[in-house]
């Protein structure tokens, strides 16, 4: 089970770049702009308003406020709203996005009044879909300082107190520590019904801010060359085997050579030896006393360690031998690694660079042709939002997406009103907007279908009044 996550901040008196932030006019680097067309404007903007910051100014000044704002005064609270990773992907796999949105809309205009929340705007286009809800902080009722003067201080000389009814723009009684914690129980109540839950109360856990976060992006983007250097290590280490294997196969030719050395001693002490023996002899006796020394078991054991000596100068030139050719053995693999390992490398990188090149180009056309050809194309995706929104299944939207009437009998639910009506054959278009041109709107019978409801709604506020009337009157 995942956790919900609010996070609500103070915003500075500059909101035009947090407006280019989360209207995508300027785009963040770990946004995916081929899927920033799937971001949606969850509040209306009232008419002559163009995006979220003339949305704060056009409330700031249609409150009734009747002091000057201060220049240090909050005029907007920034609202963040999401789940665990995992459990956003589960509910948007689920097709139950929407209404997740809806609640996360309706638990907003609960806390904060729905006039005071004059923006919400759902992100797709990041690693985990959320919700970035601008609320401007107007309250009534009064100051929690005049409040705390009241009871500390009951002797001192009182003045005349303004009515508590008067809207005031005050960003600290939205933002005081009870009511931070109330806002994270009620939000989390809210959500249980997705599968989240509220976090742990009183939590050490710091919030990571977007500064911090872009950092740590741009240090997961170091991976490539974090790659190269273990390459390069590698490759240092392969070298240093080669190195070794050269030492050693020098230290082979040195105990060679020093053999050899021994071997030269060896025979020139005989050589010696059996001069002296030969001068020692007079006459005849020199043939019998040479055979006397052959016999000998001293020359036989000096014959022995020459040949022992021999032997072990063979197997000497034998290990150099395979030495030497595990050496080029060795430095033939590492060639042939590298190289393979480097053209792998160079032929994977340029087909991804490749592909992803052709799927942006592909989608930039496609969006484009799109937008050209369709000019209503952002409308019939808005309109089909709408539609659900009304009650309309797939193939009724489909209709209606085309332009053309739909004859209905059903439900028909109201978000402003968030009731649903029982309808009897009426008829549903989606028309071009007279007012602008550039829009589209849902008609029923012909009216459009938020003043369709209105109507309804007061026919059916009428009809409560007259059935109570008549109560009240049977009972008298």
């Amino acid at each position: 089970m995942g956790y919900v996550v609010l996070h609500l901040d103070k915003s500075p008196d500059n909101e035009v770049p947090m407006t280019a932030h989360i209207a995508r006019t300027k785009m963040p680097p770990n946004a995916i702009p081929e899927l920033t067309y799937l971001n949606e404007e969850l509040v209306e903007f009232p008419e002559g308003v163009a995006d979220r910051t003339e949305a704060i100014q056009h409330r700031l000044k249609t409150a009734g406020l009747t002091r000057k704002i201060g220049t240090n005064q909050v005029r907007v609270i920034r609202v963040m709203l999401t789940g665990t990773q995992e459990d956003m992907k589960r509910i948007s796999q689920e097709g139950r996005l929407k209404a997740w949105c809806a609640d996360n809309l309706a638990w907003l205009r609960k806390t904060f009044g729905a006039e005071n929340v004059v923006s919400a705007v759902l992100h797709m286009d990041e690693a985990t879909p959320h919700i970035h809800a601008a609320v401007v902080p107007i309250v009534t009722g009064e100051r929690r300082k005049v409040r705390k003067e009241q009871t500390n201080e009951p002797s001192r000389r009182k003045y005349r107190m303004k009515s508590t009814a008067r809207p005031r723009l005050c960003a600290d009684d939205v933002m005081s520590r009870v009511k931070l914690k109330e806002y994270q129980d009620t939000y989390a109540a809210a959500m249980a019904k997705y599968g989240l839950q509220r976090g742990i109360d009183s939590s050490k856990a710091r919030h990571i801010t977007t500064q911090e976060f872009y950092r740590n992006a741009i240090a997961r983007q170091q991976n490539l060359q974090d790659n190269i250097s273990e390459l390069l290590r590698i490759e240092e280490e392969k070298r240093k085997a080669v190195d070794y294997a050269t030492e050693q196969e020098q230290t082979a030719r040195e105990e060679l050579h020093r053999t050899e050395a021994k071997l030269n001693t060896i025979k020139g002490e005989l050589k010696t030896e059996r001069l002296k023996n030969s001068a020692a002899e007079v006459g005849t006796t020199i043939l019998d006393s040479l055979g006397s020394m052959i016999g000998t078991s001293r020359v036989k054991r000096q014959e022995q360690e020459i040949t022992q000596l021999q032997q072990e100068v063979v197997a000497c030139d034998e290990t150099i031998e395979i030495l030497q050719t595990k050496i080029l053995t060795m430095q033939s693999d590492y060639s042939r690694e590298l190289t393979a390992m480097q053209a792998r490398h160079t032929t994977e990188t340029t087909n991804l660079m490749k592909q992803h090149e052709k799927e942006v180009s592909l989608l930039k056309v496609i969006i484009s042709k799109a937008t050209t050809w369709f000019p209503y194309f952002r409308e019939m995706i808005r309109m089909e939002s709408v539609c659900h929104k009304v009650g309309f299944d797939e193939k009724q939207t489909a209709t209606l997406i085309k332009g053309k009437p739909l004859e209905y009998s059903g439900e028909l639910y109201s978000e402003e009103h968030n009731c649903k009506f029982m309808v009897e054959r009426v008829t549903a278009q989606i028309t071009p907007n007279p007012t602008d041109k550039r829009k589209l709107q849902l008609n029923i019978d012909k009216v459009p279908f938020k003043e369709w409801y209105r109507g309804k709604f007061e026919k059916m506020q009428k009809i409560i009044n007259l059935s109570r009337t008549v109560c009240n009157s049977v009972k008298l």
